[in-house]
């Protein structure tokens, strides 16, 4: 039986990027702050958040109050601070907030989404996020921390961690504790582009990176 073979059909090719974030037409963004050669994929959707430089969002990812810091990796379906309803009132349905949208008030309730905003994520610098992965609200990943896929993360997690589960648990380091720390004592992600260019090659072997950047 013959086959048809298809080489290549509704594939957009990777856009070169640079200081300008490169947002996909499709993604929906309210109130963000992005850094230099940051991207986001089709469909997501992002509020309230910062996405700092070099970092990226794969396709259908929605994250909302959240700080990712630099050369973060973030893969498809990602979820990050979820909406949550208020266990401790008599209902958890969102009228008693969302008043407008049902008749009840002008306005929905300014001071319960206040409260939301607060409960911020933060993702450090140089972490991967699994596809699929939720991060509940307030939680910290450290620096150089991944996520495995299809994780439910509601407690915080160490740098250089490996965690996954749901619930999301540590299922080792990537590095002993004073790799990790000379690691972090390099704090290579704020080098400019230039150095980053120049000291590219360092970065494929560890042993000569740290001898050359470690304190």
């Amino acid at each position: 039986m013959a086959h048809t073979h298809i080489a290549s059909f509704n594939v957009v090719q990777a856009a070169q990027l640079g200081e300008a974030p490169s947002i996909a037409p499709n993604a929906i963004i309210k109130n963000c702050s992005f850094g230099r050669y940051t991207e986001v994929g089709d469909h997501a959707r992002l509020t309230d958040s910062v996405l700092d430089d070099y970092s990226y969002l794969e396709r259908g990812c929605d994250v909302m109050s959240t700080d990712i810091g630099k050369f973060s990796n973030i893969a498809a379906m990602v979820r990050i601070n979820p909406g949550f309803h208020p266990m401790e009132r008599p209902t958890l349905h969102h009228f008693t907030y969302r008043r407008a949208k049902y008749g009840f008030a002008s306005e929905d309730d300014a001071s319960f989404f206040a409260w939301r905003q607060r409960q911020r994520v933060t993702i450090g610098h140089d972490t991967w996020i699994g596809h699929g992965v939720v991060i509940m609200p307030g939680v910290t990943i450290g620096n150089g921390a991944v996520i495995g896929s299809n994780a439910v993360v509601t407690k915080d997690v160490p740098a250089y961690a490996i965690a996954a589960g749901a619930p999301a648990k540590v299922l080792r380091q990537r590095f002993t504790k004073s790799i990790a720390s000379a690691i972090e004592s390099t704090a290579w992600w704020d080098w400019d582009h230039a150095t980053l260019a120049e000291r590219l090659e360092d970065f494929n072997d560890l042993r000569r990176f740290l001898s050359r950047y470690a304190e």
